[in-house]
């Protein structure tokens, strides 16, 4: 395996990896009647992270297909899916491109970039966890992490909602985006 220590961590040496589909989950968590939360997914994506010579460096790429949400109801996936909120036929893409990693501290690093949805962009920051690395049966080198953030969905256009008769709305503004994920070495 390929792997170098930088800081304390093993971490890969330099080179690009795929996200493994079977083992990454893009994940989102919304408030609904002001009382719970709704979860999701989505189930199509690709992501491309080029680990740099200086891990500081790093730089990531990522596309998932709006179409592809699911939160367990299909009337609710169908009202995501549109114009109301993601309108997916107009914008078959959420992309992510970063810009920078602006810090770390031991495994935890914070990763800037550039978040896209509807043909909105605004610089976000995720919070990533390095889960280490490792060569799958198959000889692969993968490594893990889990990247948080939190968006504000009516700064991207999805401002639909319906207020309640307690006082309140039905969704919340805030979304909490959760990855967890593989890559795989690519190069």
């Amino acid at each position: 395996m390929s792997i170098r220590n930088w800081e304390g961590l093993q971490i890969p040496v330099a080179g690009t990896f795929a996200l493994d589909k079977a083992h990454t989950r893009v994940g989102f968590v919304a408030k609904h009647m002001m009382v719970s939360k709704v979860r999701g997914h989505f189930g199509e994506f690709e992501g491309t992270i080029v680990i740099g010579e200086n891990p500081l460096d790093t730089s990531v790429e990522a596309a998932i297909k709006t179409a592809s949400i699911e939160t367990g109801a299909a009337d609710r996936d169908g009202h995501l899916k549109s114009d109301d909120f993601l309108s997916a036929d107009k914008f078959p893409e959420i992309t992510f491109r970063s810009t920078r990693v602006a810090s770390h501290s031991g495994d935890e690093f914070t990763l800037v970039g550039d978040l896209t949805i509807r043909d909105v962009t605004k610089q976000v920051t995720l919070k990533v966890e390095f889960g280490g690395a490792n060569t799958n049966p198959w000889g692969q080198e993968l490594f893990g992490f889990t990247a948080v953030t939190e968006i504000d969905r009516e700064e991207f256009g999805l401002t639909w909602n319906q207020a309640l008769e307690t006082g309140g709305v039905l969704v919340g503004k805030k979304i909490k985006i959760e990855i967890e994920g593989e890559a795989v070495r690519q190069a």
